[in-house]
Parts: structure tokens; sequence; C-alpha cells
């Protein structure tokens, strides 16, 4: 990997990697997270996750997928992590951003 790319970059190209396992396709064209904003001098990353429906019934677990995988990229400090468009968005959005990885 390059080292002139952007903390930004690094964490686009981590989160190809991530899989929604029901449909073998990656986080990012499936379009499960928005609103990314990467503070490249402090590394704070924040984004919002919105699972595939409602009712996902692995929200949890792609949450915490999300979260290694942008907390596995080197420069990444700290992470804001929204949870929308799910049935109980709060109380994932609390989880998530309460776990320890």
């Amino acid at each position: 990997m390059a080292t002139d790319m952007t903390l930004r970059e690094r964490i686009l190209m981590r989160l190809v990697d991530v899989i929604d396992p029901e449909t073998g396709v990656d986080v990012l064209r499936m379009r499960l997270v928005e609103d990314l904003e990467v503070d490249e001098a402090t590394g704070l990353v924040s984004y919002t996750f919105r699972p595939s429906s409602p009712l996902c019934p692995l929200a949890h677990s792609l949450a915490m997928d999300l979260k290694r995988a942008v907390a596995s990229v080197h420069g990444v400090a700290e992470q804001k992590i929204h949870v929308a468009g799910y049935v109980r968005a709060t109380e994932l959005t609390e989880m998530v951003n309460r776990s320890v990885i």
C-alpha cells in the first residue's frame, strides 16, 4: 500500500474487505457506510452505519466488523459510529460505541 495515501483512503481500502455475509458484497458497494468523516490530524473517524434493512439480523455483527476494520487502520485513534435506519438504532449505536475491540 502506498505510504502517501491519506487516512481516509486507507480506511476506504480497508472497508471494501468488510463483506455482508447475506449478500457477499462489500459494505461500501452496498452503501451501508455513509457520512464518513476523517480528521487526519487527530485520527478521529466518524460515520453512519445503515444496515440493509430495519430488521437486519446481522446488524450487530456488521457494526462490530466495521469498527474492527476501521480500528485496524494505522492512524485511527478514535471512532464515533452512528447507526441509522435500524429498529434498535439507538441501542446499537450506544453498544457499538461502548464496545472495546
